[in-house]
C-alpha cells in the first residue's frame, strides 16, 4: 500500500499513524491553573528531546468532542510549569480514569482515587504514586495546524527536578526495569508492558576527532 494524507480518510491515516509508530511513552502531565487548582491528564505523544540542558517535550490535541483547548495547556500557558508522570503497571488503572474529559471543576487526582505529592521546584503536584516525576518550567509551545480536531501544539519544557523512587534505582543511577514497570501506548484500546527487552551495543565510532 501507497498512501498519502488526503488519500484516505483522515481518521484512518492517524489509525496508521498511532499503529505504527509504536511503543509510545506516556507523560501523565499534573499542572494547576492560576488559582491553584489542580489537573491530571495523559498524552502519548511524549519523548525527550536533549540533554543540554535536560529537556523533554509532550503534544496536547484539540479536543475531539467539543474543538476546545485541552486544560493541561490552558494550564501551562497560564503558570509555564508542570509535571510529567510516568505511568506504571499499577497506575494504568488510575491514568486510564484521567484520560476521560471530565468538568473543569473535577479534580483528577480526586477522581481516581490518587495522592498528590508536593513538587520541589514547581508549583504543580507531582503523582505520589508514580516512581518517576520529572518537574518542568515551559521552555517553548509551537502551535500545529490550524487550530481545528486533529490539530495541538508541541510543549517544550526544560527539567529542573527529578523524582526517581528509591525501590527502583540501581547503583549508578540506573533503573532496574523490573521493579519500574512502565507501561506503553500502542493504538486502540491496546498498552504494552516493558517485560522483554534484549541489548545490542553500538559498534564505535568510525569518525576522526581532532584532539582539542
Amino acid at each position: 500500500m501507497e498512501v498519502s494524507p488526503g488519500e484516505i480518510a483522515a481518521n484512518m491515516f492517524t489509525r496508521l499513524m498511532v499503529s505504527t509508530v509504536v511503543p509510545r511513552p506516556i507523560a501523565w502531565v499534573s499542572t494547576v491553573n492560576a488559582q491553584g487548582r489542580p489537573n491530571l491528564a495523559p498524552f502519548s505523544f511524549f519523548n525527550l528531546v536533549c540533554y543540554t540542558p535536560p529537556t523533554l517535550l509532550f503534544c496536547p490535541e484539540i479536543r475531539g468532542t467539543d474543538g476546545g483547548v485541552k486544560d493541561t495547556l490552558k494550564n501551562i500557558q497560564a503558570t509555564g510549569e508542570f509535571v510529567v508522570n510516568i505511568v506504571t503497571e499499577a497506575t494504568a488503572e488510575a491514568m486510564n480514569l484521567t484520560a476521560t474529559e471530565l468538568p473543569r471543576e473535577v479534580n483528577e487526582f480526586e477522581h481516581a482515587g490518587l495522592a498528590a505529592a508536593p513538587a520541589h521546584k514547581v508549583r504543580p503536584p507531582r503523582v505520589a504514586h508514580s516512581p518517576v516525576s520529572y518537574e518542568c518550567r515551559l521552555t517553548q509551545i509551537v502551535e500545529i495546524g490550524n487550530g481545528e480536531r486533529g490539530s495541538g501544539s508541541i510543549v517544550i519544557g526544560e527539567i529542573v527536578h527529578l523524582y526517581v523512587a528509591d525501590e527502583i534505582l540501581l547503583p549508578e543511577y540506573k533503573i532496574n526495569m523490573a521493579a519500574f514497570k512502565p507501561v506503553g501506548r500502542l493504538a486502540g484500546y491496546g498498552y504494552t508492558r516493558v517485560s522483554d527487552t534484549f541489548e545490542m551495543r553500538r559498534p564505535p565510532s568510525q569518525i576522526d576527532v581532532e584532539p582539542k
